[in-house]
């Protein structure tokens, strides 16, 4: 186990600056997962850390000691690739085997790794058979047993579960959590997919163009998203968003209008809006209910049954789209006008000049 502390960290390629300036901390023990589109650098700031790419600027530290110049087999890191990364012509116990027998690790000890780790992973029915005789699954089982019996102090999972069909990663994600749980060790996971971020994390690192956008707990970056575009990349379906102007700024919220002149009201401050304002509401579709005659009319485009739950997809007045998530079933249908309700105390409010997040209230709380 190890904390991890990345100080002003910084990548080149030439003339292009691809990480810049991160500054975190990773505590002992922690589940961290990077996250963001594609192209936003998680990658390569988790190569940095594993020894894969050299370091441009700044300082990597693993339990205090700086290691920017440390080679990737010194640092006491593993590493879990998204192709898995298998000896094609070696059986599973030889994969698992080969990183230690490199390092001249004793026989019993390997033996008494691989077989810790074979029972852990549940492929202690595998191990005299070779990759392509595996499902996908099973391969990925092999390949993050490779990492645990080298017994790091911290795992590095580069989107392992990417090539997986979609029940297959959700088996998955539960199997990587509860390794975590069992082992305790530091672990740092990237990923595209917001979904597996937010059922996996203790931290939750949001990346866009080389920078930090947020990092905090699931719900902190949920509940609290400090700009528009954590907003929207976090949570599913995604945030819906309504361009309004600021029509008066109160002790208890904000009143805003859109452009067909309905109001809205947000329980934020107002500190630094003026009225005239261009900014962005935004509004999650599980926080809107539908009410019986009262509320925003819109109009219904499509509806999805899922049976335990359903979707209407909408549009506003002023032809904005909105999702609304409801519990159970509906009796809504397509072509019907729904009347939507906007609680201010779910409602977000992004200035349209920066994008930062107005900071909500708490109901009674003043300005």
């Amino acid at each position: 186990m190890a904390v991890l502390e990345l100080d002003g960290l910084v990548k080149d390629y030439g003339e292009v600056r691809a990480i810049h300036g991160i500054d975190l901390t990773i505590d002992n023990g922690e589940f961290c997962v990077f996250v963001g589109p594609s192209g936003c650098g998680k990658s390569t700031l988790l190569r940095m850390i594993a020894g894969l790419e050299d370091i441009t600027g700044g300082e990597l530290r693993i339990d205090g000691e700086r290691v920017n110049e440390q080679r990737a087999s010194e640092r006491g890191l593993a590493m879990v690739f998204q192709t898995y990364a298998l000896y094609p012509h070696m059986t599973v116990r030889q994969n698992l085997a080969f990183g230690l027998e490199n390092i001249r690790t004793p026989k019993d000890e390997i033996a008494r790794r691989v077989g810790e780790a074979a029972r852990m992973l549940q492929i202690e029915a595998y191990l005299e058979r070779r990759p392509k005789q595996l499902s996908g699954g099973q391969r990925q089982r092999v390949a993050i047993g490779r990492a645990v019996v080298r017994e790091p102090r911290v795992f590095l999972f580069d989107e392992p579960l990417s090539n997986l069909d979609a029940e297959l990663r959700v088996t998955m994600r539960g199997e990587i959590a509860s390794l975590h749980r069992r082992l305790g060790n530091t672990m740092i996971y990237v990923t595209h997919d917001q979904i597996e971020a937010m059922t996996m994390a203790d931290k939750i690192v949001v990346l866009r163009d080389g920078r930090i956008e947020q990092s905090g707990s699931p719900l902190d970056l949920y509940n609290q998203p400090q700009n528009r575009f954590v907003a929207g990349f976090i949570g599913s379906p995604r945030m819906n968003f309504i361009e309004v102007t600021v029509k008066e700024i109160g002790a208890d919220g904000v009143t805003v209008t859109d452009a067909a002149g309905n109001d809205f009201r947000a329980a934020v401050t107002g500190e630094g809006l003026t009225a005239g304002e261009a900014a962005e509401l935004g509004i999650r579709p599980d926080h809107l209910q539908v009410g019986e005659g009262s509320g925003h009319a819109v109009t219904v485009h499509s509806v999805e049954q899922l049976g335990g739950e359903s979707y209407l997809y909408c549009e506003t007045a002023d032809k904005t789209a909105l999702t609304v998530h409801l519990a159970g079933q509906t009796a809504i249908g397509r072509g019907e006008t729904a009347h939507v309700l906007f609680r201010p105390e779910f409602t977000h409010l992004f200035r349209k000049s920066d994008g930062r997040a107005q900071r909500r209230l708490v109901i009674g709380e003043a300005v």
